[in-house]
């Protein structure tokens, strides 16, 4: 059966998801709500040029796989970006692996790419795997970079099960922290994930988010914030996203966007105000993100590439 153009991400929701579910590579990043967004806001200028797969022997709904894909040029990658995207990568039924990536290869050449760039592969992708190999055998040339790293734990079933999983020094690092917060100021955590809510207060992460470092404010082009304003609306609807605040002495310090996903917390972007870098602020609310994700059940926190 032959491969379908992707025209429309509504169009093709339920089977995308219905793969993405099914597949190793299944994330946040990947569903067809956020891509979405992503293409609504920084689609200007490229064409959609990826398909469903279908395999001769697919699952009964026909769909094996999904090439979510932009052209601008003779070059295509993913939809989506490294900035936005902190993984990405097709997502394919098990057992379909290979008869996908030569339906890949053989698109590219009827289109006639020049340049498959695909970025922000996690290093266990059967893509980084198995797609290579293909591709040299084809007499294609390959090149395979480290772009970055991420990081993440495995949430034990209470708060103090993971205290007890630090090391001695952090530990009591941690604690020393609280200590001083409990016993130096009036402070509070909460977390907001209602639409209205989030659309309310998304201005006041914004500016932390800038505040805190030189490099958050210069990534915060317009069009950025835009992504960030239509993204956040999207998740909240969906009941995937938490906003956490911090508020030190009647202010808002610090701040940390989170999205929940198939029972992993994504530690997305935060902010902070360096006036209150004595109390650790940031670091502190980060901790409470992970405390609450403990107890509500989630099973792994992923710092993704730094908040």
């Amino acid at each position: 059966m032959a491969n379908t153009p992707i025209t429309s991400f509504q169009e093709i929701e339920a089977e995308w998801e219905s793969v993405l579910h099914d597949s190793p590579a299944d994330t946040l990043f990947l569903t067809p709500q956020w891509q979405k967004v992503w293409w609504d806001t920084f689609g200007d200028g490229q064409t959609m040029c990826g398909f469903s797969y279908h395999g001769s022997d697919g699952p009964p709904d026909g769909v094996a796989a999904i090439a979510s894909l932009a052209r601008s040029g003779d070059t295509v990658t993913f939809v989506g970006s490294q900035d936005t995207f902190d993984y990405n990568d097709f997502p394919i039924r098990p057992g379909h692996e290979e008869g996908f990536y030569r339906s890949l290869l053989e698109s590219m050449e009827e289109q006639k790419v020049s340049l498959l760039r695909l970025d922000s592969l996690r290093e266990d992708s059967s893509t980084l795997e198995l797609l290579p190999e293909m591709a040299r055998g084809l007499g294609y040339t390959v090149k395979i970079e480290q772009e970055d790293v991420t990081s993440g734990i495995n949430l034990p079933g209470t708060w103090d099960e993971y205290l007890g999983m630090l090391k001695k020094k952090d530990r009591h690092e941690l604690r020393r922290k609280l200590r001083r917060m409990d016993s130096q100021t009036d402070w509070k955590w909460y977390s907001l994930s209602e639409p209205a809510q989030v659309a309310e207060r998304l201005g006041e992460f914004l500016a932390l988010m800038r505040l805190s470092r030189e490099d958050k404010d210069e990534f915060m082009t317009p069009e950025r914030e835009r992504f960030f304003h239509n993204i956040t609306q999207r998740m909240a609807e969906l009941g995937q996203l938490q906003l956490f605040f911090l508020d030190q002495d009647g202010a808002t310090v610090a701040t940390s966007l989170c999205f929940d996903y198939g029972g992993t917390r994504l530690l997305y972007n935060s902010g902070y105000d360096p006036a209150y870098g004595y109390f650790s602020v940031g670091l502190l609310l980060n901790a409470m993100c992970l405390k609450d994700a403990i107890d509500r059940g989630l099973t792994y926190f992923d710092f993704l590439r730094g908040p």
